[in-house]
């Protein structure tokens, strides 16, 4: 039995198209991978964004033309060439990307604790920052490209990233106190206290906050403020004119002024103005003319 493919397309009448395939890992990747996306764009002019952070590594795969990245304070800039790729740890703000209208990629979603198994590096060596794949896994990096460069469709792709992904978890499995508090801040998006995952443990807080920089990449509070900032965003009712009140509430924020400096912590704008820089026509948030891309 093939695993199960969503695919989205849209197409605008200005002649800009994105579409993008999504498939969830076989059996081999499970608590690894979340899932994989291929993604082509084509638009008639240059298009730039904010990547917001995610609860999750990103390993993505250039197909297509040149990707510049940049931190929202103008360091680490970074050119991704076609054949190139990149790996993204967990994020504190978002970052800016930038592409000529025409891009085409793969992306792997990692958990963290599978990233920890398959790079075999501390963690937080990768968090806050963009980092190459020929610097951070050179032995295998470019093999993978150059087969999906030659593959004819995102099928064949999805296959061979899922086989050399399974074949090269060598690095050290994560505690299992670390991946069950990892579990645990995901299932309840931030909300536990972390003072209960110390009790649950038996672990001192300082510990905790070592092995979580070491097998996730931040600390467990910053986990949790990251988790709570993302089911805000992904929340249905997150849209220009939203009840902010309402879903600082269900997001587990003291109320909305608090809802407002995390997400301009995590999104640079306020809630509202981040909601009207949702892009209609593909996917992720409008960059704005200011922003150093």
């Amino acid at each position: 039995m093939t695993n199960p493919m969503l695919t989205a397309t849209e197409a605008m009448p200005s002649a800009a198209a994105w579409e993008m395939e999504v498939r969830r890992p076989g059996p081999a990747l499970g608590g690894i991978v979340s899932d994989l996306a291929g993604y082509r764009e084509l638009a008639p002019e240059p298009v730039r964004r904010r990547e917001l952070p995610e609860p999750h590594i990103v390993l993505i795969f250039n197909l297509g033309s040149p990707l510049h990245l940049a931190q929202p304070n103008g360091t680490s800039e970074m050119i991704v060439p076609a054949g190139a790729g990149f790996i993204a740890g967990l994020h504190e703000t978002y970052t800016l990307t930038e592409t000529t209208g025409q891009q085409e990629g793969l992306e792997v979603r990692l958990s963290p604790t599978g990233a920890y198994r398959l790079f075999g590096v501390p963690m937080h060596e990768l968090a806050n920052g963009t980092h190459l794949l020929s610097v951070v896994a050179p032995p295998w990096r470019q093999d993978l490209v150059d087969r999906l460069l030659d593959a004819p469709d995102w099928g064949a792709r999805f296959r061979l990233a899922e086989h050399h992904l399974a074949n090269r978890l060598r690095g050290p499995a994560p505690d299992a106190e670390v991946a069950w508090a990892w579990r645990q801040l995901r299932q309840t998006h931030g909300q536990l206290p972390i003072s209960a995952l110390v009790t649950e443990l038996g672990w001192s807080h300082a510990r905790l906050v070592r092995r979580f920089r070491e097998q996730i990449g931040v600390t467990p509070k910053q986990c949790a403020r990251l988790l709570r900032f993302q089911q805000v965003v992904k929340a249905p009712s997150f849209a220009p004119g939203a009840d902010w009140c309402a879903l600082a509430h269900a997001g587990g924020f003291y109320d909305q002024s608090h809802l407002i400096r995390e997400v301009r912590a995590f999104a640079g704008d306020t809630p509202e103005g981040l909601a009207r820089r949702r892009m209609a026509e593909s996917a992720g948030y409008a960059a704005g003319a200011s922003d150093p891309v």
